[in-house]
């Protein structure tokens, strides 16, 4: 009995680690940021809700969702992020132009700097949307 668990444990753990994994591929990318909609001022200590257009460049890549970065006290970046199959070869390359948004709160009286993901340039540099709001 003791000898038959065994085998079935051996057995269980090599079959259950395929290196040959078939499951779909992705990596995480940058999507680029066509415009935002934002108000001219903030006022401190409220919620906005911030609406950012972005590009889908295929129909491999997906909207994951937002990162924001913290460059210094009233400065953030913002990225929005995709995911792209890597396995699928019958990607459509038709581009699509999406909305979502995210809540931002004000937590400082100065005026913040919105540095919104546009891409790189010829020379992979990083390109910027920025916008500044003052706040009342």
């Amino acid at each position: 009995m003791f000898l038959a668990l065994c085998a079935l444990a051996v057995s269980l753990t090599f079959s259950s680690c395929d290196l040959e994994d078939d499951g779909p591929n992705f990596h995480f990318v940058p999507l680029q940021i066509e415009s935002v909609e934002m108000p001219e001022s903030f006022d401190l200590e409220e919620t906005y809700e911030i609406k950012v257009t972005y590009i889908l460049p295929d129909g491999c890549t997906y909207y994951e969702g937002f990162d924001v970065f913290k460059d210094d006290l009233t400065t953030r970046q913002v990225v929005a992020i995709g995911s792209q199959r890597t396995d699928d070869e019958a990607c459509t390359q038709a581009i699509r132009e999406e909305m979502a948004s995210f809540d931002f709160i004000v937590l400082h009286n100065q005026t913040y700097l919105f540095k919104f993901y546009q891409g790189e340039d010829a020379d992979g540099n990083r390109q910027y949307l920025e916008v500044e709001v003052p706040v009342n």
